[in-house]
């Protein structure tokens, strides 16, 4: 098996292809791995909802990493291992400011999808993940209204618009929030301590599993701090240069394999 005892890996643009499904090869090589003994879980900013039949195709049955870490669930039992919302206050603030800039934003807690209305991003968006978007009107006031802390907030935009609003508002909150890019579109908010990496580490701790034994597979901004953290922090070769200068080791893409040909490469069968 090699020296890596867990595997993590990133669904969209890493696992799956551009067809979304995991190739024939890739799929043997996790259930190989599985089989010798290696924990394999999934480590993802999608939904808990939209993230679990992939997780229940391979078999996985500890917890997967979703929505960036604020849930970590067992895809079989529904235990949750860790659930970390963003504060409602800072939630309500950072809807007000997408108001502002015109984006399309997703809102999500209870592992629902609310937007206020159906657009065209929002409705390409839940064709992705697979999901249901139910339409509330203004986010504002229906979040206000629930009184409940979400899990993580989503914007949809032009990527220069959300560079640009991304510096901003990092300058506005500060350590307040965590805030990445997950796709060149996509901008996202969470608590700060909603990270793959920090969730990673709570789930290593509960295997007893230190962070030399463990191998991440990941493609952009948001896989950054589990890939530098990893004992082996792999990135797909469709990544952009900055993830790629991070890590550790640089596979192949994900429409060729590259999660299978790095595991081939680095565990021993």
């Amino acid at each position: 098996m090699g020296r890596f005892r867990l595997i993590a890996t990133d669904l969209d643009d890493t696992l799956l292809d551009d067809n979304l499904q995991i190739s024939s090869r890739t799929r043997r090589v996790l259930n190989i791995a599985a089989e010798k003994g290696s924990v394999v879980t999934i480590a993802t900013g999608r939904m808990y909802r939209s993230a679990c039949p992939v997780a229940l195709d391979l078999g996985i049955e500890v917890p997967i990493i979703t929505y960036q870490g604020a849930l970590v669930k067992n895809a079989c039992s529904g235990e949750v291992l860790a659930e970390t919302p963003l504060p409602l206050s800072l939630a309500g603030e950072v809807l007000a400011e997408g108001y502002r800039a015109s984006v399309h934003m997703n809102l999500y807690f209870d592992d629902c999808l609310y937007v206020d209305s159906l657009t065209a991003a929002g409705t390409g968006y839940a064709l992705l993940a697979g999901v249901k978007q139910h339409p509330v009107g203004s986010l504002v006031q229906y979040l206000g209204a629930a009184r409940v802390d979400p899990t993580k907030i989503l914007y949809i935009a032009e990527p220069e618009l959300l560079d640009s609003l991304k510096g901003d508002l990092e300058a506005k909150f500060g350590d307040s929030l965590y805030i990445t890019k997950s796709k060149p579109n996509y901008l996202e908010f969470m608590h700060p301590l909603a990270t793959k990496k920090h969730a990673l580490e709570n789930l290593a701790r509960s295997f007893d599993i230190s962070r030399e034994e463990i191998i991440v597979f990941g493609d952009s901004y948001n896989d950054l701090d589990m890939i530098e953290w990893a004992g082996m922090g792999v990135a797909m070769r469709n990544a952009p240069a900055e993830v790629r200068g991070k890590a550790d080791y640089v596979t192949d893409t994900n429409n060729r394999d590259g999660v299978a040909k790095a595991l081939e490469r680095f565990l021993e069968y």
